[in-house]
């Protein structure tokens, strides 16, 4: 079923500290007739929001009325969107039976394109993983890139059999600039510029034959933490991702904030210190990226593979790896400060490709190096790990399709900016 967007008929809802539930936990519809899409949207969201539910408690957490619940339940029943669960036996009355969205009511692909990995992820309508695939490079070269994704797309859609025409988009996510800090990459100029000239949408509309979303690869990765994560408890917070280069991104009133370019929450490209007039300042991810660990092991001839598993914290990698944790803790904390300054968020989210065990160890340092800065006039942020790990950004990928199909929103995830006029 494909469903056409319509005006919301949502009443605004409280934006105060700390009430209980976000505007975007409480989806309401209206019972005028003409809203009948968008209505059967938002019993969807009210699902996937609150589990399984009765048709009366979908009545009530989205006002609308008990006929009109029923009418569109047995819609979404009829196209596969939901199903019944076993009935519930209550004191008094007729038994209730729970709606649950149906896992195979639709689909999604999240594609991850990154500077030493591509991830596929194929998930249900519930948002969870079904399949995932992964290709490792030291760079990737753009064409024997889409070839390898043109076959990772095909065997996962062939796989779905007569359910891949529920498949209702891709989501991309990519770093804004894959070419960017070729000099820190060791990567040959030309090669380089050829990720400059490329159109990641483009190319990879021609690989699959669906809707096709873009986003900031960090951006997607603090949308699946927002959706599936600590996030749907938080209101606003800053949250960092840390891989080969640690970037970020930004949600304030429980948004995605995009920013002028999509960058918003770019926490890697924070200068450190002030020019000297001599040369460039270094910036965060120069500091607090796992490239840099990996340099370490490569120095001491260990395994720069071990920076994502638990040998990190073991010998002989565990010395090199306690010199990493005072830098890029040193670092992180400087992009918290600034961060809790501008923007007064109170959480900052720590994820990565990092193992758990090491990103306890970082986030634990970089509170140790939080209390070496001054934080009058200024709330200190609780720092706390992501839950999503190396799937964050494929995920927030896959996510976009899905909620931009069968959301109330369309931009759901996105604090869309109006009424501002081009350069300004």
């Amino acid at each position: 079923m494909t469903y056409e967007s319509a005006p919301s008929a949502t009443e605004p809802a409280s934006s105060r500290p700390g009430e209980a539930g976000r505007g975007q936990l409480r989806p309401r519809g209206s019972n005028h007739v003409g809203m009948r899409q968008y209505n059967e949207r938002v019993l969807l969201q009210a699902i996937r929001l609150h589990g399984e539910l009765p048709k009366a408690e979908l009545a009530r957490l989205t006002h609308l009325s008990n006929q009109t619940v029923s009418m569109i339940v047995n819609a979404l029943l009829e196209d596969g969107l939901v199903v019944k669960r076993e009935p519930l036996r209550g004191r008094i009355g007729q038994p209730s039976v729970p709606i649950a969205l149906n896992p195979d009511g639709a689909y999604a692909l999240g594609v991850k394109v990154g500077r030493r990995s591509m991830d596929l992820l194929l998930i249900d309508f519930t948002g969870q993983v079904r399949q995932r695939s992964s290709v490792r490079y030291d760079f990737p070269d753009p064409d024997s890139l889409f070839d390898q994704l043109r076959g990772m797309t095909q065997r996962c859609i062939a796989s779905l059999g007569s359910r891949a025409e529920r498949l209702c988009g891709v989501g991309v996510a990519a770093p804004l600039s894959m070419g960017g800090w070729q000099n820190l990459l060791g990567v040959a100029a030309e090669l380089s510029q050829r990720w400059n000239e490329v159109d990641l949408r483009e190319r990879v509309a021609a690989v699959v034959d669906l809707p096709v979303h873009l986003v900031k690869d960090t951006a997607a990765a603090t949308v699946a933490e927002l959706v599936a994560g600590r996030g749907r408890s938080m209101e606003s917070f800053l949250y960092c991702f840390v891989d080969t280069f640690v970037g970020g991104g930004l949600v304030l009133d429980s948004h995605l904030v995009p920013g002028a370019g999509g960058n918003a929450g770019a926490v890697g490209s924070m200068p450190l210190h002030n020019a000297d007039g001599k040369s460039l300042p270094p910036q965060v991810l120069s500091a607090a990226s796992l490239i840099g660990l990996q340099r370490l092991y490569e120095a001491a001839g260990l395994d720069p593979d071990a920076a994502v598993d638990d040998r990190s914290l073991e010998p002989p990698w565990a010395t090199h790896t306690r010199v990493w944790l005072r830098t890029a803790a040193n670092a992180l904390a400087f992009a918290v400060v600034n961060g809790a300054c501008l923007l007064d968020v109170g959480d900052v989210v720590i994820d990565g490709v990092l193992s758990r065990d090491l990103l306890s160890r970082l986030i634990a340092h970089l509170e140790e190096a939080l209390d070496e800065h001054c934080w009058e006039g200024v709330t200190r942020p609780a720092v706390r790990p992501g839950t999503i790990g190396a799937d964050a950004r494929a995920l927030g990928g896959a996510l976009l399709p899905l909620y931009a199909q069968f959301a109330p929103d369309p931009e759901v995830f996105l604090k869309v900016q109006t009424g501002r006029r081009p350069g300004l």
